[in-house]
């Protein structure tokens, strides 16, 4: 990954309050997108930790699970990253659970933090588990390679339910 969009954890200690604004408006190589991935982010230093809050918006290029055509997704995620300055790899090794569902990430005293990294892991982080193009999916039918259609029979036994409404 080309790595133009660094920011100097020094940057983030000398800005106001120790927070910095960063905004994002480009691609990333390996996420197929219908424009740029967009984001505004806010750095702030917290003693030993770096917080990375903010907003990320793209369109995704999908592929569908089920008829495997390319659709279009837009995509809208909230960020809220922990980094420590320093090392954790002695106490706690890569990763650690700082609260309930957030983890921080050991930067390895790097002086600088890869905005472009950061964003490629959020968005396959946010991806859809299941990608279906469609509530009306080729209608229950895939396609195969000669273009005929095969009814999917999974779906037959939903055909003779009976509901009694009383």
């Amino acid at each position: 990954m080309n790595n133009t969009h660094n920011v100097l954890i020094e940057d983030i200690e000398q800005a106001k309050n120790k927070k910095l604004e960063y905004e994002f408006d480009d691609i990333i190589e390996d996420i197929p997108t219908n424009g740029n991935i967009q984001a505004k982010l806010l750095l702030e230093s917290l003693g030993e930790f770096i917080k990375i809050t903010g907003n990320v918006k793209l369109t995704a290029k999908l592929e569908c699970d089920i008829c495997l055509n390319e659709y279009e997704e837009i995509m809208e995620f909230q960020i809220d990253e922990m980094l420590a300055k320093g090392t954790l790899l002695e106490e706690y090794g890569q990763e650690f659970e700082l609260k309930d569902g957030q983890f921080v990430t050991d930067l390895n005293g790097e002086k600088e933090i890869d905005i472009k990294d950061l964003l490629y892991q959020s968005v396959i982080i946010n991806l859809p588990d299941k990608k279906v193009c469609g509530i009306k999916c080729k209608e229950g039918f895939f396609e195969t390679e000669e273009t005929y259609k095969i009814p999917d029979t999974r779906m037959e036994v939903f055909k003779n339910i009976k509901v009694d409404r009383k």
